[in-house]
């Protein structure tokens, strides 16, 4: 199942849509908006993710709303885009992922 959770979050369109989903549920064309992406193309994704289990839809008149699913996945994907933004950083370039606003571990204590 490990492989599988990787596997999805290797692409970097669904990297790019879990990441925005950590900061708020959004609509398929919330988000397709806000990745310059078509709205079919951000469904399918959020199929994928859904399937996986990654995200959760909330669902309020005719309009579907998506989010992430847990602290789990939150805790994975920070990791992941501050881990490749560190190799970026390293290696001296500046085209590391941008993870955003967000605070590395907000709302939990650091243990490194």
């Amino acid at each position: 199942m490990a492989a599988v959770t990787l596997k999805l979050l290797a692409d970097g369109t669904r990297l790019r849509i879990l990441w925005a989903l950590l900061h708020g549920e959004h609509s398929v064309n919330e988000l397709a908006s806000h990745l310059g992406a078509q709205a079919p193309a951000v469904s399918q994704h959020l199929a994928k993710l859904r399937l996986a289990r990654l995200v959760k839809v909330r669902q309020e008149g005719n309009r579907k709303f998506y989010a992430a699913s847990d602290a789990h996945i939150a805790r994975l994907v920070e990791e992941a885009l501050f881990h490749a933004e560190g190799l970026m950083e390293t290696r001296g370039t500046n085209n590391a992922p941008r993870a955003g606003t967000r605070t590395r571990g907000a709302g939990r204590a650091r243990t490194r």
